[in-house]
């Protein structure tokens, strides 16, 4: 599937996007480079797509390496509420793993497709890894997310594409339009904000790796929710330098 997508997706107007904003990222590299790193990246995406199907398979199979183990278990420890967020790189899908592994219930937030049948498809592969439910994005949810942390509970989602409402925060030098709401969640709730990723180490295996943010809490509530958000995104930003060719840059981050 990776090899498919690195001769096709070239071929698609979504190459373009990738290989622009790839280029505005790293001014210093030759078009040349742009381009292998923009089909290296459709590897991986096509990587992702086929693993999405055999998540049980992946983690039966040990191919995991999970990092954030200890960091977990010191949150489980306590009564606090939890927001997990992250970024599509590596294969995200797998990015709440260690949530099961260590017996947190997450409840999980994410993009509903417009094929009905597809997104019924992709919840049911995806309900076990969050067994508090899962969540599409649209207005009506904030409320159902804020109770779930606010009671103590976990919540997970991805955290680095545009939100057109969103703070307008430093990205890779150009000013990205990014989701405020898991800032504002820790933040009302004093719960911790944690940001994980993965990596893919290679082949078909990965190291699962996580980070507490620092939420501030000033007399300025919001103040400190875009601050937390800013931190957010600058981590996002170093872990993208890390692997450029693992993270999705296709996707309007600041069209």
């Amino acid at each position: 599937m990776g090899s498919l997508w690195w001769l096709i997706a070239p071929q698609l107007h979504r190459h373009e996007r990738a290989s622009r904003h790839l280029a505005a990222a790293y001014p210093a590299k030759s078009a040349v480079e742009i381009d292998a790193l923009t089909r290296l990246m459709w590897m991986h995406l096509g990587r992702t797509f086929a693993e999405s199907l055999m998540v049980n398979r992946i983690v039966k199979a040990g191919r995991i390496e999970d990092a954030s183990g200890p960091l977990i278990e010191t949150m489980k420890a306590s009564d606090k509420g939890i927001v997990f967020v992250s970024l599509h790189t590596g294969n995200w899908e797998l990015v709440v793993v260690p949530t099961v592994t260590h017996g947190i219930t997450v409840a999980g937030v994410y993009q509903r497709m417009k094929n009905p049948q597809v997104d019924n498809y992709i919840a049911l592969t995806r309900r076990d890894r969050y067994p508090r439910g899962l969540f599409a994005k649209g207005a009506d949810i904030g409320g159902k997310l804020m109770r779930i942390v606010r009671s103590g509970g976990a919540i997970a989602m991805l955290a680095d594409l545009r939100d057109r409402n969103g703070l307008l925060v430093p990205f890779f030098d150009r000013l990205a339009p990014s989701t405020t709401f898991p800032a504002l969640l820790a933040r009302s709730n004093d719960a911790f904000l944690v940001a994980a990723r993965v990596i893919r180490t290679r082949g078909v295996r990965f190291r699962i790796e996580a980070e507490i943010l620092d939420v501030p809490h000033t007399e300025d509530r919001n103040a400190d929710i875009d601050e937390a958000t800013q931190q957010t995104q600058r981590l996002f930003e170093e872990w993208v330098r890390e692997y450029p060719e693992q993270w999705m840059w296709a996707h309007r981050r600041w069209e």
